[in-house]
């Protein structure tokens, strides 16, 4: 029997594995390190590391920025010098010894040691300033946007230093989300002049530092942007939608892109959630999907789900497919 590493390299080759992928079981992801990553408690509201205020309501599965006038960190884009400013990376040695601790106990035969990290370019931007301030400077100021865009860049690479060096990871797990369910927010053509070449220098950064696989976290539509994807240099397109079209993708670029999703977390992952209805979601993902170049897996952008069980129960229906069709 293969193990989860192994597997995972015999699904992106289009080699011979033995089962399928139980969504992220071949990832050990490194979440307790010294960088801050500020979040709110359900039902508050903070200041995150960035100065960005973001509020988690009550009966919300996620948190999000507060972007009116009073909250904003960008008001005016040609300005952003004077408000953004990247949150500290130097911590002593010994604010490491846990994170160190942990990518040592793990197998490295059976899983990646996976730095993660979020938010990503494209949603700092609107953390920064509010999604409709972004996408309007995209069009008026992309002066400055470069600019900012830069700085964002300095200091991922400078992040990925920390991770490199601490935890010689062999895997990176990137949040980025570009899209909505239909579409992508900005145009393949806006996309390639302001988001691609930020990604290469980023993702080709960690390549050339030993890290081995880049997986990155979009649950969203964005085929439009797959060629993207992997002349940046990503090897899993995690969260992946049914709104893809996933099976033609897998078809078309599988041998240059692994697909891991395909069982949108909405459909299957609510308050009232049944297996019937998992199970369902899984057959028609796996069946449809095949066994090469797809992970399945819900499009949540963690190892984890947004109501009790229900990541559990994906595993339990993934195994079970896997006894169908191997």
């Amino acid at each position: 029997m293969l193990t989860r590493r192994q597997n995972l390299v015999e699904v992106m080759k289009g080699g011979n594995p033995d089962r399928f992928v139980k969504q992220y079981e071949a990832f050990a992801m490194m979440l307790k390190t010294p960088i801050t990553r500020i979040k709110p408690p359900i039902g508050g509201q903070v200041k995150n590391e960035w100065g960005v205020t973001i509020v988690w309501p009550e009966g919300q599965i996620g948190a999000f920025p507060v972007h009116d006038e009073e909250h904003k960190v960008v008001n005016d884009i040609t300005k952003w010098r004077e408000t953004v400013k990247a949150p500290n990376l130097i911590h002593p040695e010994e604010a490491w010894a846990e994170a160190i601790a942990a990518a040592e106990a793990v197998d490295r035969n059976d899983q990646y040691v996976t730095a993660f990290v979020a938010p990503g370019i494209f949603e700092h931007l609107h953390y920064l300033m509010g999604m409709e301030d972004a996408m309007m400077n995209f069009y008026e100021e992309p002066e400055a946007m470069h600019e900012l865009i830069d700085f964002l860049v300095e200091f991922e690479i400078e992040l990925a230093k920390k991770f490199i060096d601490h935890l010689h990871p062999d895997a990176l797990f990137h949040h980025d989300d570009w899209g909505s369910q239909t579409n992508s927010f900005i145009s393949p053509a806006t996309f390639e002049e302001f988001i691609l070449p930020a990604y290469k220098k980023i993702y080709g950064y960690y390549k050339e530092n030993g890290v081995e696989l880049i997986i990155h976290h979009s649950d969203s539509y964005a085929a439009n942007l797959v060629e993207f994807m992997i002349e940046m240099g990503i090897d899993i397109w995690q969260g992946v939608m049914t709104t893809n079209n996933t099976p033609e993708l897998i078809e078309k670029y599988g041998s240059q892109l692994t697909f891991m999703g395909d069982i949108d977390s909405g459909v299957v992952d609510f308050p009232g959630w049944t297996r019937e209805n998992l199970a369902k979601h899984i057959e028609r993902a796996c069946r449809n999907c095949g066994k090469l170049y797809f992970i399945p897996g819900l499009s949540q952008g963690l190892n984890v789900s947004s109501f009790p069980g229900v990541y559990e129960a994906t595993d339990e229906e993934i195994d079970r497919m896997s006894e169908l069709m191997f």
